[in-house]
């Protein structure tokens, strides 16, 4: 079942070290970060009446998680939750540390855990909604220590959306949306990143069975159907969450 994803292990033993050094330099988001006065928000996610229902959508830039989650959110009613259009969100609003957003964007580097989960979790708070989808997030063991210890939850569901690399260069490719990580240089070392980060997060989830893997090639609704099946067993707690 894990054969390909196993592929990435001598990836990952080459460049862990170079990885980890890439993000000691985006820290300093999370220090300008702080900085700023909290936004009010009308109830903290403990409060509300319901436990939250938290289904995380992983894959690579490409692997089709957005279209996915568009008709996760119509079939099911989740309210969903991107970190990349979160952080693409602080970068609009031209902040002192969206600026490095940018930059480490750019650079295809990770940005600091606490700074994504603050994001999601104001978002989790402003809104009515019990069930988010939270796409493109946890890309590392870091970024999911950080959101079980911040948030105080973990994730009923995890889709894990598979799809080879040279699909996903080409769909990202195609997509032209004019964003600044839509190139083929940055797109490749997203890629890079992903692969020697991700794993251990898809090996966690896979051990407590809560681990879904989608094969993501094919047509939407073709690729629908494999999702479906994640939901099936807990149908009647999403609709009365």
């Amino acid at each position: 079942m894990w054969r390909r994803v196993a592929s990435f292990s001598p990836f990952i033993s080459s460049t862990k070290s170079s990885i980890l050094s890439q993000l000691v330099p985006t820290m300093k988001i999370w220090e300008s970060f702080t900085t700023e006065a909290p936004i009010p928000v009308n109830h903290g996610i403990s409060s509300k009446d319901s436990t939250p229902f938290i289904t995380f959508v992983l894959g690579g830039p490409g692997s089709g998680k957005g279209t996915q989650c568009a008709k996760i959110v119509d079939t099911y009613g989740f309210k969903h939750l991107s970190a990349g259009d979160l952080l693409r969100r602080e970068i609009a609003r031209n902040s002192e540390y969206g600026s490095t957003i940018l930059d480490t964007i750019k650079e295809g580097r990770i940005v600091p855990s606490e700074v994504t989960v603050r994001l999601i979790r104001r978002e989790m708070e402003l809104s009515d909604n019990h069930k988010f989808l939270i796409d493109g997030f946890p890309r590392s063991e870091e970024n999911r220590i950080s959101f079980e210890r911040i948030i105080g939850a973990e994730p009923n569901i995890v889709l894990f959306f598979d799809c080879p690399e040279e699909e996903m260069v080409k769909r990202v490719l195609n997509r032209n949306q004019g964003r600044v990580d839509d190139n083929i240089d940055t797109i490749k070392k997203r890629l890079k990143v992903f692969e020697a980060l991700n794993l251990p997060v898809v090996n966690h989830y896979a051990k407590k069975g809560k681990l879904h893997k989608i094969w993501a090639v094919g047509a939407e609704d073709e690729i629908f159907e494999q999702v479906r099946p994640a939901f099936a067993g807990c149908e009647q707690v999403i609709s009365e969450s």
